[in-house]
């Protein structure tokens, strides 16, 4: 490193697994030392980082398909960063760069874990959001989970989150006769429509299943599935024949404390041949060059927008995520640093 080179950063660790609610107390910024870099690493200064749903279980101490953040270890997450200094011959200072190290100001890390991309192209935030693994979870959990056709009726939770919003979109590219959405507000409901939804309601109204009777009476094909609980009983409730489940997030339990119980008309599914299926993004890897084609080309042609709320400074990371889970944002939440 020069002399101009940082040989400090700071970093967001966790101070105590949350119990029910995240709070800010469970979360502390420390000052850290950075290494030296060896022979094939480069060090990133972060310039947005993401705080995603998923991050709620990696704070319990529980087996999972990802391993739990450590009490008193830094968290971590997707992030964009510019380059600043390179021991690579393949990463070179100035380049903007996808990694996993968030919640940190810099990053030390191997070359070979970061993607270079272009923010002349896009926004270093879409990389985190509609063109990197958000877009990537919309689109492999619809066509190769889901299996959606053209013509299927698809219902999504949780719409005018990350995922859910660009669900919608690209279910709409993609030939769906018609999109239904949920949402936590009548200005996220307005949203989904400005977006493309043809049908949207907020799941404070009324019971979801009668919502969702109400906007596709005569039954939905697919199923998008960001929250469970009530969405996902009300939805089996109302899947047709052969209907199908991705089954992505479950947002409305992720703070819960006790075992949520399962949805109470899951016998329906026998007689109706339905299909539920859980995923993780990172088994579908494989669709990225796909989809990052495809999604190039749908936000050239308006068929797709990508929704962003704003915090920032690390130090408003902690209260991002909280946030999050309490549904404070429309589309991404992402933190500028």
């Amino acid at each position: 490193m020069t002399s101009s080179t940082p040989t400090s950063t700071r970093q967001v660790v966790l101070a105590s697994r949350p119990k029910g609610e995240p709070t800010p107390d469970d979360f502390r910024v420390e000052t850290v030392d950075l290494p030296e870099l060896a022979d094939g690493e480069i060090l990133v200064r972060t310039t947005v980082m993401s705080v995603d749903p998923y991050m709620r279980g990696r704070m319990d101490d529980r087996d999972s398909y990802v391993a739990p953040f450590a009490v008193d270890g830094p968290l971590d997450g997707g992030a964009v960063g510019e380059v600043i200094a390179s021991r690579s011959d393949a990463v070179s200072v100035g380049q903007h760069v996808v990694h996993g190290l968030g919640w940190r100001e810099h990053a030390v890390l191997p070359a070979a874990r970061v993607r270079v991309v272009d923010t002349d192209a896009a926004p270093a935030s879409a990389y985190l959001g509609v063109l990197g693994m958000t877009g990537l979870t919309a689109y492999a959990g619809l066509t190769a989970v889901a299996e959606m056709k053209q013509g299927d009726v698809v219902f999504v939770s949780g719409a005018a989150g990350a995922v859910g919003s660009v669900v919608g979109q690209v279910a709409k590219a993609l030939g769906a006769s018609k999109v239904i959405g949920s949402a936590g507000s009548a200005e996220k409901v307005a949203r989904l429509r400005e977006l493309g939804f043809d049908e949207a309601f907020s799941y404070r109204d009324k019971p979801v299943r009668e919502s969702l009777r109400e906007a596709a009476p005569d039954g939905i094909d697919v199923y998008f599935d960001n929250v469970g609980g009530d969405h996902l009983e009300a939805a089996i409730g109302s899947l047709n024949l052969f209907g199908r489940v991705a089954m992505c997030g479950a947002i409305a339990q992720y703070n819960s404390t006790e075992p949520t119980p399962g949805p109470r008309n899951l016998a329906i599914a026998i007689g109706r041949n339905l299909t539920l299926r859980g995923f993780i993004v990172g088994h579908y890897e494989h669709l990225a060059a796909e989809y990052r084609e495809r999604a190039t080309q749908w936000l050239a042609d308006g068929q797709l927008q990508a929704d962003e709320t704003f915090r920032d400074g690390l130090d408003a990371a902690p209260q991002a995520f909280i946030d999050l889970l309490g549904g404070a944002n429309t589309g991404k939440m992402l933190v500028r640093l």
